[in-house]
């Protein structure tokens, strides 16, 4: 095996799965330098927008951004960098990533299946912008699985020392605060107890959004998105006057929007 010295991302939300991987790298290309180790699909696109890796091995399904999203963005923000896909279904997107020139890896991933995955890498060099475009626009987003709990509908949060019954549905955005989330709506703020990348794995993912490390948007509260020179763009609310940032990273993500 060449000892090409090119650094890596990996990302993978669950923690076992993800040490085996890292393990099965290190021995299939010692020479492999890995900058950065990720949980979830947020942390995934800006390892790899602040890293530029020659190559990032992403699970598609991860809490916040899936895989394919992060994937989708990392063309823009990190051109250069070719991907692999994780997934561990045996049919979905199988025969797409068969008929392009993209990566993937089965789950569980055998040995032999890793070592020609290296192969290919080391052979093709840079990244296929165009093939990676095309293979996302066929396959669509991943399937919910078949074992994952329906979303989040409403929760329980603090407002002094009223405890509030919130519908999901009517909170505008959410934004870290230290261990805990402020929940905002039209009528106000509300503190949950809930760390902000834990609600990722309970929201329902086609309508709320991560725009930025720290805030989670609901994609039916937004009324526009401007975009400034910097590449960073401010999203303006329906129901509430205040504005959010939204990451340079984040933005490829609302190019249709």
């Amino acid at each position: 095996m060449s000892d090409i010295a090119w650094t890596c991302v990996v990302a993978e939300d669950e923690a076992l799965l993800r040490r085996s991987l890292l393990d099965q790298l290190q021995r299939a290309w010692p020479a492999l330098r890995v900058v950065a180790e990720c949980e979830d699909g947020a942390s995934a696109l800006e390892a790899i927008a602040g890293h530029r890796p020659e190559v990032a091995f992403l699970d598609i399904r991860m809490p916040g951004l899936n895989g394919l999203e992060v994937a989708a963005a990392a063309a823009e923000a990190s051109p250069g960098t070719r991907i692999v896909f994780v997934t561990a279904y045996d049919q979905y997107a199988v025969d797409a990533f068969e008929r392009g020139a993209i990566d993937y890896l089965l789950k569980p991933i055998s040995p032999e299946r890793l070592d020609a995955t290296v192969q290919r890498l080391q052979a093709r060099g840079g990244s296929d912008a165009v093939a990676l475009t095309k293979l996302l626009e066929r396959i669509g987003p991943p399937p919910p699985r078949a074992d994952a709990p329906p979303p989040l509908t409403w929760l329980t949060a603090s407002a002094g020392r009223e405890t509030r019954l919130v519908l999901v549905e009517d909170v505008a955005y959410f934004r870290a605060d230290n261990k805990y989330t402020t929940v905002v709506t039209e009528g106000g703020e509300a503190l949950l107890r809930t760390p902000i990348r834990e609600l990722l794995g309970v929201l329902d993912p086609t309508i709320f959004k991560q725009i930025h490390r720290s805030t989670i948007v609901n994609l039916k509260a937004i009324a526009g998105i401007t975009r400034d020179e910097s590449g960073r763009g401010t999203v303006r609310l329906k129901s509430r006057p205040e504005t959010l940032a939204v990451s340079q990273t984040f933005m490829p993500l609302f190019r249709h929007m």
